[in-house]
C-alpha cells in the first residue's frame, strides 16, 4: 500500500521541517547538569558530592576535578558490584532491569553493563532519530513499507537473580515496539534461537518470504548471513531475493574494512548508514548522506568529554592514566584523535569504552571511529592506531585486486632477535606472494605514519605476512565470545594472545 509509504513520508518530513538547528555544546551542558540532579542521592552521588558539583560556577570544571576517571574494572570492583548484591540506588536511581553482556575483545568473563529504563528510553529515542534522519537519504516513499532485517544476538535474554541481561543488541530487539513488529525480521520466533548457524539457516530457508529493504547488524555476522542465502537459494547476489534492499546500517566497528567485500554479495548500490551503539549506549548515527560521520547524540542521556589520545596519557593496558587531561565537546580540535569518555543514564561515570573517535565537523558534532585504545601499537616507537591500519588494508585490496576483511597484528622479535610486526590478513585469495604484500603494507604505513617510518630506521626491522581465509577470523571470535555477537576484533595482540592464536590458525 504505497500510501502508506507516503503518510510515513509525509511525517517525517514534518519532523524535520520543523527541527531547528541543534546547539551541541548546549545540549551536553544541560546533560551534565541533568545526569548530575538525577544522581545526586545515589550512593555514587553522595560519594562524589554532586550537590556540591552542582553549586559551583563551572560545573563541568568542578565534576572534573572531583570525580575520577573509570575504566570498567575499576567501577565494577568499587560500586557495580553492589547491583549483583541487590542493592538500589547505586550509581543511578533504583535498579536495572537488564545488564548488557560486553565480553570486548578479551575473550575473557563477559563485562556485565548495566541497563536502566532510562537507558532503554534513550535508545529507543535514538532510533527514532535514526527513522526521522533517513529523509536526508533521499529514499522513495515505497521504501517505508518495507521489512528490516536486524541481525544481532539472540533476544532469548538470561534470567539471573533480580534482572535479565543478554546483548545490547539482544536487549534493543527484546523491546522493538508492537507497532514496528510487522516489519521486524526475522521475527521473534526465530531471533530467539541462541545457536547462531542454526539462527541463520531459519533465514535461508524464509528469505524468500520477506521483502526486506534495510539490513541493520556487524558488517562480519552480515556478510556471512548474505553468503548464507545467496548459497541456500544457489543466486549470483543478494538482491536476487531482496530485490528492494536500500539501506544497510552498520554498527558496532568502522565498515570501511568490509566495504569491498560487501559489495561484492549485492547486485545494485546499497546506502551503508553507520550507527554507533555501544553496550554502554547509542552514541552517534550518521544523519546526512554527504559524510559516512556519524553525529554524536547530544541531548539522549549521554555526556561526553574527550582525552588526547597520545602515547603519555595510556597505560599499557589502555586504560588512562589518571592524570591526563580531559575536555568537554566546546573545546575539542578537527582531525585529532581522542579517548571517548561518557557519562550515562545507566549510571556510568567518566566511563572509557576503549574507543577512540575523531572529530570531522566540530559545528554538526560529527565524528569517525578511529580505533580502539587497545589496539594503538607503539613498540618501539611505531604509534599505529587502528584508523591507519585500516587505510593501509583499503591500499592493498585496490594494489592486489583482493578483499581483505580481517586482521590482526603483533609486534615481537623473531629469531634473529629483531623487532618486527607479524600481520595475518583475511583475504578472499591466498595465492599471493606474501613477500610483495607485505613491502606494499610496509610502503603504505610509511607514507601514511611519520612515527612508523622513523620506527622502521631503528628498532622495527620489518613486516611480515601470512594470508588466510576470512573464515578463521569468524571461527576465532565463535570460540572466544558468542558467534553472531556485537565483537570487536582484536586487531592488535599481546605475545601471549598471539601464540595461542597461531595456533588456533594452525588447527583451522
Amino acid at each position: 500500500m504505497a500510501i502508506i509509504g507516503n503518510l510515513i513520508k509525509g511525517v517525517i518530513n514534518l519532523r524535520n521541517s520543523i527541527s531547528s538547528e541543534t546547539d551541541h555544546v548546549k545540549n551536553q551542558k544541560e546533560t551534565l547538569i541533568y545526569l548530575l540532579e538525577k544522581a545526586k542521592h545515589t550512593e555514587f552521588g553522595k560519594h562524589y558530592e554532586f550537590s556540591k558539583v552542582l553549586d559551583s560556577e563551572n560545573p563541568y570544571k568542578e565534576f572534573k576535578s572531583t570525580i575520577p576517571y573509570f575504566s570498567y574494572e575499576k567501577i565494577q570492583n568499587e560500586w557495580w558490584y553492589k547491583l549483583h548484591e541487590g542493592k538500589d540506588d547505586v550509581t543511578w536511581p533504583g535498579h536495572p532491569n537488564y545488564f548488557a553482556l560486553s565480553s570486548g575483545t578479551t575473550g575473557k568473563t563477559s563485562k556485565r553493563i548495566p541497563v536502566t529504563d532510562d537507558m532503554i528510553e534513550a535508545i529507543k529515542n535514538a532510533g527514532i532519530k535514526q527513522v526521522l534522519a533517513m529523509e536526508n537519504f533521499k529514499l522513495p516513499a515505497d521504501f517505508f513499507e518495507k521489512e528490516i532485517m536486524m541481525l544481532g544476538s539472540s533476544t532469548n535474554l538470561e534470567k539471573n537473580n533480580n534482572h535479565v541481561e543478554g546483548e545490547i543488541s539482544g536487549i534493543s530487539a527484546s523491546r522493538i515496539p508492537f507497532w514496528f513488529r510487522g516489519f521486524y525480521k526475522p521475527g521473534e520466533e526465530i531471533s530467539k534461537i541462541d545457536d547462531w548457524d542454526e539462527r541463520v539457516q531459519k533465514i535461508a530457508e524464509n528469505a524468500k518470504n520477506w521483502d526486506i529493504g534495510a539490513l541493520s547488524g556487524i558488517p562480519s555476522w552480515m556478510e556471512l548471513m548474505m553468503e548464507k542465502v545467496i548459497d541456500y537459494h544457489k543466486v549470483d547476489n543478494i538482491h536476487d531475493i531482496w530485490p528492494n534492499l536500500k539501506v544497510y546500517t552498520s554498527g558496532g566497528v568502522a565498515f570501511g574494512p568490509y566495504e569491498k567485500s560487501f559489495k561484492r554479495l549485492t547486485g545494485n548500490p546499497v546506502e551503508v548508514i553507520d550507527t554507533y551503539l555501544a553496550s554502554e549506549g547509542f552514541i552517534a548515527l550518521q544523519t546526512r548522506p554527504e559524510t559516512d560521520s556519524m553525529q554524536l547524540l547530544t541531548d539522549n542521556g549521554i555526556f561526553f568529554e574527550f582525552v588526547p589520545f597520545q602515547p603519555e596519557y595510556i597505560n599499557q593496558d589502555g586504560s588512562l592514566k589518571p592524570d591526563s587531561p580531559s575536555i568537554s565537546i566546546e573545546d575539542v580540535e578537527l582531525d585529532k584523535d581522542y579517548v571517548l569518555l561518557v557519562s550515562t543514564v545507566s549510571g556510568a561515570w567518566r566511563y572509557s569504552i576503549g574507543d577512540t573517535i575523531q572529530f570531522t565537523d566540530i559545528e554538526k558534532a560529527e565524528i569517525k571511529i578511529t580505533g580502539r585504545t587497545k589496539f594503538f601499537l607503539n613498540t618501539v616507537g611505531s604509534q599505529l592506531s587502528v584508523n591507519k591500519m585500516d587505510a593501509a588494508m583499503k591500499e592493498l585490496e585496490e594494489q592486489f585486486d583482493v578483499d581483505i576483511s580481517e586482521y590482526t597484528i603483533c609486534a615481537k622479535r623473531a629469531e634473529d632477535g629483531e623487532f618486527y610486526h607479524f600481520w595475518y590478513l583475511g583475504a578472499s585469495t591466498t595465492d599471493l606472494d606474501t613477500s610483495k604484500v607485505a613491502d606494499a603494507l610496509d610502503e603504505a604505513l610509511q607514507a601514511a605514519n611519520k612515527n612508523y617510518k622513523v620506527a622502521r630506521t631503528k628498532a622495527l626491522k620489518g613486516v611480515k605476512v601470512n594470508l588466510i581465509k576470512p573464515e578463521v577470523f569468524y571461527e576465532w571470535n565463535a570460540r572466544n565470545k558468542k558467534k553472531g555477537g556485537q565483537v570487536k576484533m582484536e586487531r592488535v595482540m599481546n605475545e601471549e594472545k598471539f601464540e595461542d592464536w597461531e595456533k588456533f590458525v594452525q588447527e583451522h
